[in-house]
């Protein structure tokens, strides 16, 4: 399949000396601002039920154009990059300037590295070898167990083009592919039905990610999924000792904690661990990092959404607070360097603190002498959808895959656990740390202020006491 041409506006769009020129009228006597420019190509495929339920692909490109004073941003979007639609954004974006008298922040520092390759995932692979190959998940699922009874598998595509304009004169390109396949089942038996998925993804080509091997080791793991819940009892409810699988669950450390330590919420007091820097928040051997550095991965990028270089940075060590996640506007505010995690969801938004690649550090216990130290409770392998309160951490998330434990001994599987708690009293009652820390598959997406971006999280085994268990009373 042909490749598209890079993305180069400033060849083909708009003249770079009048482009820097009118970005700098927009951010005259302001204390920041760039004109973000992007190109966005993805397709996404699906297969349910026997046939292809949806096929689309998109394709957009536009400007934003942002000036900030203060706490104040003026922000002004286009999806048409031109002279004419920039001159008329600077009219809208000076409106957070006012009378001026901020002095412009110095630009973010250059970075030659790169995290992922400038490949198109979406060209890795023809159209029809594409939807042969969704129906290939679907028959294999079948072929596999009688009880399979539906099956949908989705792959999706896209190619992310940015360049970042600042007002010093200076540019910076980064182009971000990325891809994910996705299958569950569901099977049914004495007119039970039980559903069970898995997926993978990152920045990479096609051909990993669809390769026999893969697919089909994903289709063997989602209907594991689905006949372990096949059996599944109803969950007990109660307040209990919790068990954490390494990996995917790190998405509960992402929801009830990793927003609780972006800037904006900190700055603003609205979040659970603001003013709490330098103080114990977790559990001694608690070390957390936000990491967009990791290659390939998800939620890596080379630069983050105003130009800064993504970091490793480390948010709570040894159980202590020790930083917080930073755009460039909140990051002057509070008197600190940003960290890398200015992102936007495209250029028709403002970028905002958000999490990149989020996890937990291994400690030194094993697994398996993790789950022998559960006396009465549950370990919870697999989580679904949940909710948190951002200003006080409390969350509720449902258990996917979940096995009450007795006397350290792995006892049947449970149905409708759900886990109840808050980020702040979970992080302290972490009573082990497991040496097997694992990354998320490559499937995460977060939300934020109606914002989505992709995410990774990550952790080891770990042991939290006296979490509240939601489920059938038994």
């Amino acid at each position: 399949m042909s490749q598209t041409a890079p993305f180069r506006p400033f060849e083909t769009l708009i003249e770079p000396e009048r482009a820097l020129s009118l970005l700098q009228e927009a951010v005259a006597g302001a204390d920041d601002g760039e004109l973000f420019l992007e190109r966005r190509r993805q397709e996404s495929l699906s297969f349910d039920d026997g046939r292809v339920r949806n096929a689309s692909y998109d394709a957009s490109e536009g400007f934003g154009l942002r000036a900030v004073r203060g706490e104040t941003a003026g922000y002004a979007h286009s999806t048409e990059i031109s002279e004419a639609a920039l001159r008329r954004a600077v009219e809208t974006a000076r409106l957070a300037v006012g009378d001026g008298g901020g002095t412009l922040a110095d630009a973010p520092m250059a970075t030659n590295r790169k995290l992922y390759g400038d490949h198109d995932p979406i060209t890795g692979a023809s159209f029809p070898v594409k939807i042969d190959l969704l129906k290939e998940i679907d028959a294999y699922a079948r072929e596999r167990d009688k009880r399979v009874v539906q099956v949908t598998a989705m792959l999706s595509a896209s190619l992310q083009e940015v360049v970042i304009l600042r007002p010093e004169g200076g540019s910076v390109t980064d182009t971000r592919p990325l891809a994910r396949l996705y299958v569950s089942v569901i099977v049914e038996e004495n007119g039970r039905r039980e559903s069970g998925g898995t997926g993978a993804g990152g920045r990479d080509v096609l051909d990993g990610l669809i390769s026999a091997d893969n697919w089909k080791s994903m289709v063997d793991e989602a209907l594991r999924i689905a006949l372990v819940n096949l059996e599944a009892v109803p969950a007990p409810a109660g307040v209990m000792d919790v068990a954490l699988g390494a990996g995917w669950p790190g998405i509960l450390l992402h929801e009830a904690i990793g927003h609780g330590l972006e800037g904006d919420f900190n700055r603003k007091n609205t979040s659970a661990f603001a003013g709490l820097m330098g103080q114990q928040i977790a559990a001694k051997g608690v070390t957390v990092l936000d990491d967009g550095t990791i290659p390939d991965r998800r939620g890596s990028i080379t630069v983050d959404d105003e130009g800064t270089p993504s970091g490793k940075n480390t948010l709570i060590e040894d159980g202590i607070l020790v930083g917080y996640m930073q755009d460039r506007q909140n990051a002057r505010l509070m008197g600190v360097p940003p960290t890398g995690n200015g992102r936007r969801e495209s250029f028709a938004h403002a970028p905002m603190p958000r999490m990149t690649n989020t996890y937990m550090l291994g400690g030194d216990t094993k697994p398996g002498d993790i789950v022998a130290d559960v006396k009465d409770g549950i370990y919870a392998v697999g989580f679904g959808g949940g909710q948190v309160d951002i200003t006080n951490g409390k969350f509720v998330f449902s258990c996917t895959e979940a096995y009450k434990v007795d006397n350290g001994k792995v006892g049947a599987p449970i149905k409708g656990a759900t886990l109840i708690g808050d980020g702040a009293t979970a992080l302290k009652h972490i009573r082990a740390v497991g040496n097997d820390m694992a990354l998320d598959p490559g499937i995460g997406t977060c939300g934020k202020a109606g914002q989505w971006v992709p995410v990774g999280v990550g952790q080891p085994t770990l042991l939290i006491g006296g979490l509240t268990v939601g489920g059938a009373q038994t």
